[in-house]
């Protein structure tokens, strides 16, 4: 039987990733961060708020939600990345081509959410109101499968470019500048968006998707630029370097369900994602409605969300991690996000919008212990033979459940309508609520990781597959 390929002695690993680097790095998740806000911020707001399109939560949130509804994409797209290269690369071209396609797609799913507005006010709810609602949903799979081939690759170039002790500061970085998107798209957002009127709301949200998305493109583009071909220890650590074509995406799945570990930490992603995002689809009309804020103030509430969110980030990657280690961290970070949901509520019944304010930058510091934490967890749970494969399984239970979210999200928020009546607090309450309890039942799960049994268990399945494809 032939023997498995082996790191020479002669190699050397690459240099270590320069912070210059890290940040430039950190563009591609700045401009994510960016259309994070556009489509579920703006475009949320627009189609739920009754001064613009009326459209019910549900179905608003379901159409939003059909680009993460296509997410089991990224576990193939995750290993097309570690057995196909494009354009000379196993990470950069798949970033990069994604990244075009999907800035393409949100300026489209703008134009049909034109038409739709247009029949609902020449027809109403009739079959061809309902067709144009079917064509955005579409829209959105379609951008949702193009966030998938870019996305997932990219945090597979993390894993690539990075090691063991120096990975919580390198996603300490990356999802910070992940947040200062989430900041500039809500501060950028709330100028253009100031005095909008049901006259002006086309030109401005196509203004809105045609500049900030083609800045997007060319982030991407200067983030990715010389990385992987300086930096990657792709070809260093992986058994099957050279012999790309051994990856099939049956051998893949064999390797990924080989520790049970995979399972309970899919499911501990599953809550806790649920947990994160259930408020998603409703944050905005949270503050229009409880606290009388315009459509400009309630989109700059992310801002204060991914301020804190950004502080969290980075001192739980320089600071906390180093100090505590990544699942002590995640677990406090759970719980800490619990508590502060019961603060969102709290501070609805002073219909403050100074205190909400302070709630979110309070709510965005426990993100980002969870965010952290978890993420560099997450990167630490693969192989670096299919390590494309393991962030497109950890996407997905991700991508699923953020999904899920944002319809359950709009869902309990019509729930809670039916239930409280013209008592919206409560309505909105019973979202917040449901939020925190999801995100103490994820520490159980948590408590149930263990990362040494999946290395291993990890490991030995992929020396056992790769040494019976030899054989055969």
């Amino acid at each position: 039987m032939d023997t498995l390929p082996s790191v020479t002695a002669s190699k050397t690993l690459p240099p270590k990733l320069p912070i210059r680097t890290i940040l430039r790095l950190g563009l591609f998740q700045m401009g994510l961060g960016i259309m994070s806000i556009l489509t579920l911020g703006v475009l949320n707001r627009v189609l739920i708020d009754p001064a613009f399109l009326a459209i019910p939560a549900t179905l608003a949130g379901g159409a939003l939600a059909m680009y993460q509804f296509v997410s089991p994409i990224r576990v193939w797209f995750g290993q097309l990345s570690d057995s196909k290269p494009l354009f000379g690369y196993h990470r950069t071209g798949y970033v990069r081509l994604g990244t075009a396609m999907f800035t393409l797609c949100a300026f489209a799913a703008v134009q049909v959410i034109w038409r739709l507005a247009d029949s609902i006010k020449l027809e109403g709810w009739t079959a061809n109101t309902y067709g144009w609602m079917g064509l955005l949903g579409l829209t959105f799979a379609l951008y949702g499968i193009c966030v998938s081939a870019s996305s997932t690759p990219f945090a597979a170039l993390l894993v690539d470019v990075s090691d063991e002790d120096n990975r919580s500061k390198v996603v300490g970085v990356v999802w910070a500048m992940l947040m200062v998107g989430i900041v500039i798209g809500a501060v950028t957002s709330g100028i253009l968006l100031k005095g909008l009127t049901p006259e002006t709301l086309q030109s401005t949200i196509n203004r809105l998707f045609l500049v900030l998305p083609a800045c997007v493109l060319g982030f991407a583009f200067i983030a990715t630029f010389g990385v992987e071909n300086r930096y990657s220890r792709y070809g260093y650590r992986s058994a099957i370097a050279g012999r790309e074509d051994q990856i099939t995406l049956k051998t893949a799945f064999r390797i990924l369900t080989a520790s049970r570990q995979t399972g309970i930490f899919f499911s501990f992603l599953v809550l806790m994602t649920l947990g994160l995002f259930l408020q998603q689809p409703i944050l905005e009309p949270y503050g229009g409605e409880v606290f009388g804020m315009t459509l400009s103030q309630s989109t700059q509430l992310n801002a204060f969300w991914g301020i804190g969110t950004l502080i969290g980030i980075t001192a739980t990657g320089f600071l906390i991690v180093p100090r505590w280690g990544k699942q002590a961290t995640a677990r406090f970070g759970c719980k800490a996000v619990a508590a502060c949901f019961l603060g969102v509520i709290a501070v609805g019944f002073t219909q403050s919008q100074p205190a909400l304010q302070l709630a979110m930058i309070g709510l965005g510091l426990g993100y980002g212990l969870v965010t952290n934490s978890a993420v560099s967890l997450m990167l630490d749970l693969t192989a670096a033979e299919t390590a494309g494969t393991f962030i497109g399984a950890w996407g997905l239970a991700q991508a699923m459940s953020q999904a899920s979210a944002t319809v359950a999200g709009g869902a309990l928020l019509d729930l809670g309508r039916s239930l409280f009546g013209a008592q919206t607090l409560w309505a909105y309450g019973l979202v917040f609520l449901v939020e925190a309890l999801l995100m103490l039942s994820a520490v159980v799960l948590l408590d149930k990781v263990n990362v040494s049994e999946f290395r291993d268990r990890t490991q030995t399945a992929i020396s056992t597959v790769l040494a019976q494809e030899l054989d055969s």
